[in-house]
């Protein structure tokens, strides 16, 4: 059947003295890891645990903006929503975790 291609086969080859052990074959994944996590996941996880302080701590009257830019002063809150005003009579309700930043008092002097 194997007219045109002829078997190969294979044979282990022997140990040589150079070869990496398996410690040494794995620490570079070890320091692979290592480097994603204190380059990505860390400070990812940093961020998030500012943001949730962030979000525990607002209050009636806060000055915020929220991840769409829209700024306003915040006019009642409960466990998931919050009312911003945005302008004189206009209230809009956005989640609580979409709050960007909390501005400095006086910031917007126009509502």
């Amino acid at each position: 059947m194997s007219f045109f291609i002829s078997d190969a086969f294979a044979e282990a080859a022997p140990m040589a003295a150079g070869q990496p052990s398996m410690i040494e074959g794995l620490l570079f994944p070890i320091g692979l890891f290592a480097i994603f996590y204190f380059f990505f996941i860390r400070p990812q996880i940093k961020r998030q645990k500012e943001h949730k302080k962030l979000v525990d701590a607002l209050g009636k009257g806060d000055e915020v903006q929220t991840e769409g830019g829209i700024m306003g002063r915040i006019t009642e809150l409960n466990e998931d929503y919050v009312k911003v005003e945005v302008a004189e009579n206009t209230v809009m309700t956005f989640r609580r975790g979409s709050v960007l930043a909390v501005l400095p008092k006086g910031t917007l002097k126009e509502i």
